[in-house]
């Protein structure tokens, strides 16, 4: 009985170590969680590594759409820091924080789906793509601010979305008259746009930064220097368009980033002001610069400097140019 007594107490005594030590664990864990020790936090799989970078925390991935990256919402410095080579002055650095996030393409809106929207492609580089390239996938391009915004409407209305742009009070392009295309119109530029819904839109120009750093500081997403890897411009485009996605994507899955076409933007160029949250562009036209809209990435055309993340470049919203086209983006 003395030994087998012996045996029962070493297993009681067993047993109470064991909890002795869970609880001195358990004690442990919740240190180190309040401290936001990283190697735990990992594994237990509850830090946001985007919160930390910037990129979110507070907007959860929600379901996929094809052909459509999620950019979450974060904090970046747009612009470029004067040291940065190429860095003009209307590229000043600062502080902006958008809190919600939003889809974007991960091309530029191509020939033909242009052409199956619109019903018409008015691209200057409508023929002769460069050898096993696709026409139809090249960028469309020559297409004026007024004609992408149509296009958008269109194209949210034919697929049940709501559409992001009114004009006179509505949303049907059909009741906006002709669009223009010899000067800036009035009415035209009087459009509001409600990107709380779920159409199609211009990004503005903050959100095209943002993308297009994807969390990058550099002067391109990809680093310091232009890189023909990445990008369609002056030294290897041979003075036209290619076929979207040929290039690296940035390391949030969006492609031509740099270089191709310019993007139209929805803002009015205007001066950079300080740190701003949810920055959509200034609310009236600065006429002290002319009636511009911002377009940006650079070109097949430009010089590696005018591609950069944070250059900025400005055209009429009537004018048809055959070195602009247009991404999407919708909530």
């Amino acid at each position: 009985m003395g030994c087998y007594y012996r045996y029962e107490k070493g297993i009681i005594m067993k047993d109470k170590i064991m909890i002795y030590i869970g609880i001195v664990i358990l004690l442990l864990s919740l240190f180190l969680i309040s401290c936001e020790n990283p190697w735990l936090i990992d594994i237990l799989g509850k830090q946001d590594r985007d919160a930390k970078e910037g990129r979110g925390g507070a907007d959860d991935t929600p379901a996929p759409i094809a052909g459509f990256e999620w950019i979450r919402p974060g904090t970046f410095n747009m612009g470029s820091p004067d040291t940065e080579i190429g860095s003009y002055l209307d590229e000043a650095q600062h502080q902006v924080k958008l809190t919600k996030g939003f889809y974007m393409a991960k091309y530029a809106v191509t020939q033909e789906k242009y052409q199956t929207v619109m019903g018409s492609n008015p691209s200057y580089f409508n023929n002769n793509p460069a050898s096993g390239e696709d026409q139809g996938k090249r960028p469309v391009e020559q297409v004026s601010w007024y004609d992408v915004i149509v296009f958008c409407n269109k194209l949210s209305i034919e697929e049940g979305l709501t559409p992001v742009y009114t004009i006179s009070g509505t949303t049907n392009p059909d009741g906006w008259g002709t669009i223009p295309t010899t000067s800036t119109d009035a009415t035209w530029d009087a459009v509001t746009m409600n990107s709380t819904v779920n159409g199609y839109r211009l990004p503005t120009e903050a959100e095209w930064e943002y993308a297009c750093r994807g969390g990058t500081t550099t002067a391109y997403s990809y680093g310091n220097t232009a890189n023909p890897d990445y990008m369609w411009y002056d030294v290897n485009s041979v003075s036209m368009t290619h076929e979207v996605g040929k290039k690296t994507a940035n390391a949030w899955g969006l492609y031509d980033k740099h270089g191709n076409v310019f993007e139209w933007c929805w803002d009015w160029y205007d001066d950079y002001g300080g740190a701003v949250t949810d920055y959509k562009g200034p609310g009236t036209l600065n006429m002290s610069y002319g009636a511009y809209r911002v377009s940006r990435g650079g070109c097949w055309g430009s010089p590696g400097q005018d591609a950069r993340s944070g250059f900025r470049n400005l055209d009429e919203p009537w004018g048809w140019y055959y070195n602009v086209g247009f991404r999407l983006v919708r909530q």
